[in-house]
This record gives structure tokens, C-alpha cells and sequence, in this order.
């Protein structure tokens, strides 16, 4: 299959008092269209630096990040921003939402960075499918922790993306709204996305087709 995400000897260092902290340490893989894949590994292992990376948010000290053979490390801050939105979607443990907008204008940020053809009906579509149609007029303050979490998943594929990169997205979710989360992104991942989760939780990397361990900034033997 050919890598639509690539990270090739990605590294990234901090700088700390007599050395260097090397959060990610020459980690390369691959995922294929319509792949999803987990790392696993403890509180502390680089899992949240090597999404961030692989997002663009955040640039590795060493190495290359590939999206469908295009390096957006290359572009301008700007340009990649707009390439960020129109190809990645974010979910995170903490939702990230805009607290003093509602569940409807939360869906609709993307379109502020880059046009989306048909949004309204997008955003309709998805809070249907979420089953937060009756929610859209709250605010986030108003809603759940599981309702939170779908109301980011449904930002996060508004655009179509082509990647969807999920940090620890079912840590504060109850068994049900878990559920609910993986399935969406097993099924993006079957509708020809990929989708890269990082996670500690062994019930979120269970849905995923391919799981790599993560220890000390190092990948380790494939758990599965």
C-alpha cells in the first residue's frame, strides 16, 4: 500500500538544564490510505510530541513529516495552516472547543481558515449523525464530556479531511461515547482515511488494523 503518512527518523529535542531532552527519538512509519493506526505507551513515552509533529503543529528538530509526498514543514506558517486544514483532522482528550460558541459554531471553525464546500449541510449532517441535532444551539459549558468529545470529532471531519489524528480521544469518555468515537474513526478509516491514534488506553488500540509501542521517545517491537 502506499504511505499517505509518512514520518521519516522523526526527532524532536527540548533543551533542559546540561542537556537535551529527547521527547521523539528517530521514529519512522507509515500509514496507508484507509489504515488505522495506534501507538501505545505509558504517560511520558513522546506520544503526544509525535502527534503533534505529525500534525504540523509542532517541528521536529530532525527528520521529515510527508503527507501524500508533500513536506508541509517547507511551506510558510501560513500555507501551512491552510494545508493543515484542508488535510488533517484533530480530536484531542481535552476537546479543544471554543467555550463561549455554541455546539453549531464550534462545528463550523474550520471554515474560517479554508472554504468548505456545502458546510451548513456538513455540519448538519455530522451533529445528526452524532446525535447532537437538539444540542446545536448550546453552549460546550452545557454538554457532556461524551457530547464534548463528539462535538469535536464532528469539527474534525467537516473538512473532509484525509488524516485524522486522535491524542488519547476516549481518556475521559465512559464506555458508550468510547465506542461511539472508535467506530466514527474506524469507519473513516474504511471510507478510504487514515487515521493515526495515539493512545495508552488498550480497548482504544484494539479497533485499530496496526499497533506500535512508544517507549522513552523510541518505537519498540509492533504490539500486534
Amino acid at each position: 500500500m502506499t504511505a499517505l503518512l509518512q514520518l521519516e527518523s522523526l526527532s524532536k529535542a527540548y533543551s533542559a538544564p546540561g542537556n537535551a531532552l529527547k521527547a521523539v527519538d528517530r521514529v519512522s512509519l507509515s500509514i496507508a490510505q484507509g489504515e488505522f493506526v495506534a501507538v501505545e505507551g505509558p504517560s511520558g513515552s513522546g506520544k503526544t510530541t509525535l502527534i503533534l509533529a505529525a500534525g504540523t503543529l509542532l517541528r521536529p528538530t530532525s527528520g521529515q513529516v510527508l503527507l501524500d509526498g508533500q513536506d508541509p514543514y517547507a511551506l510558510s506558517s501560513e500555507q501551512r495552516a491552510r494545508f493543515r486544514s484542508a488535510n488533517i483532522g484533530f480530536v484531542f482528550q481535552q476537546f479543544h472547543l471554543i467555550p463561549y460558541l455554541t455546539v453549531w459554531d464550534n462545528v463550523l471553525t474550520p471554515t474560517m481558515a479554508n472554504p468548505v464546500a456545502n458546510a451548513r449541510a456538513r455540519a448538519e449532517g455530522l451533529l445528526t449523525q452524532f446525535g447532537l441535532r437538539d444540542r446545536s444551539k448550546h453552549l460546550c459549558s452545557e454538554l457532556s464530556t461524551g457530547e464534548r468529545q463528539r462535538t469535536a470529532l464532528a469539527r474534525a471531519l467537516l473538512t473532509r479531511p484525509r488524516v485524522l489524528l486522535a491524542d488519547e480521544p476516549t481518556g475521559n469518555l465512559d464506555n458508550e461515547n468510547a465506542t461511539v468515537v472508535l467506530r466514527c474513526m474506524t469507519e473513516f478509516a474504511h471510507e478510504g482515511g487514515a487515521v493515526f491514534l495515539v493512545t495508552h488506553d488498550p480497548r482504544a488500540a484494539s479497533y485499530a488494523h496496526r499497533v506500535i509501542r512508544l517507549e522513552r521517545g523510541r518505537v519498540g517491537d509492533a504490539a500486534r
